[in-house]
């Protein structure tokens, strides 16, 4: 074996749905300034009885079902993350623990938006070099736990759920070569922080960052996976605001391609959002078996990372 690929994707979102109508009887905000703004209508929003790993969890068991594999099949677990309230055990362990997956390597990945990529590339890197067989890679967040609900420069953007992949090795490549890096002196432009931690940007500055120094930075992925942006089927970028998303696929230049949009039904979910968003484009049947695939994470300590990967 000499590659791996993704077999499968799943997705969970939790059943209650956060409108902007209900979020200007909160805080002092508008359907109309939050559409302008951050071109979000709705976000899931999970219960006090849903922690990450549960999320996690369901959205794994449809990714595992996906791929016709049950969880003694797996024996890497990586799950990117940045709400996990308690340091050990992890949520990979805990989510294997959920799922019954018998004694596998078993880790968590905090890069907060980016996470997913950074944990794909992980489990790729582990398979490719026969650590690991089969890998669950997921990304989960429950960002509403980390949420000031009286800012309105936050609260209106956030939202819960999960995103998985099933990493498995393969005769050919279906997993390109990773494109990561950070500007760490910027990364107070992003944070978690205090007791009780609670998320914080500077907007501005985030915004800036990513309309101007992503979009080469992405087409470089693309460049290392052999393939011009136009060559591509679809661009799933970190789901964190419309008025980012649009401006970067636009100056990347992949003019063939499915953009996604899910920001606007879930909100930013940090490292859920571009497996969360990814699954749907899959399920929903706009992208067929083989097409490439950009995946572009970015955000938190102003760290980047993309690949193309071949749909499953």
């Amino acid at each position: 074996m000499i590659g791996s690929r993704i077999a499968a994707v799943g997705h969970y979102q939790p059943a209650r749905v956060l409108t902007n109508e209900e979020l200007a009887g909160m805080v002092d905000t508008s359907d109309a300034w939050i559409t302008s703004r951050v071109g979000i209508r709705t976000r899931h929003i999970a219960g006090p009885d849903e922690p990450v790993d549960e999320l996690a969890a369901h959205a794994s068991a449809k990714a595992l079902a996906a791929a016709g594999r049950t969880p003694a099949d797996i024996d890497l677990v990586v799950v990117a993350t940045s709400t996990a309230i308690d340091r050990s055990p992890n949520m990979a362990a805990r989510v294997a623990a959920r799922l019954g997956i018998p004694g596998p390597a078993a880790m968590d990945v905090n890069v907060v938006c980016a996470g997913f990529t950074h944990a794909l590339a992980t489990a790729d890197h582990a398979v490719r070099a026969g650590a690991a067989h089969r890998a669950l890679v997921v990304g989960a967040d429950k960002m509403s736990d980390v949420t000031d609900w009286t800012d309105r420069s936050t609260c209106v953007l956030v939202g819960d759920g999960a995103g998985a992949a099933v990493v498995e090795a393969a005769e050919e490549t279906g997993i390109g070569p990773v494109l990561w890096g950070s500007v760490p002196e910027m990364g107070h432009a992003v944070r978690i922080e205090g007791t009780p931690p609670r998320f914080a940007q500077e907007g501005q500055s985030v915004y800036r960052w990513a309309t101007t120094k992503l979009p080469s930075i992405a087409r470089q992925a693309c460049e290392k996976a052999g393939l011009a942006p136009e060559d591509l089927a679809a661009v799933v970028l970190h789901q964190a605001n419309l008025r980012i998303i649009e401006p970067l696929a636009a100056k990347l230049g992949a003019i063939n391609a499915v953009v996604a949009r899910d920001v606007t039904d879930s909100g930013n979910t940090s490292a859920a959002s571009i497996p969360l968003a990814f699954s749907k484009l899959v399920e929903r049947g706009e992208l067929s078996a083989g097409d490439p695939v950009l995946l572009f994470g970015f955000g938190g300590n102003l760290s980047y990372a993309g690949q193309v990967v071949r749909c499953p």
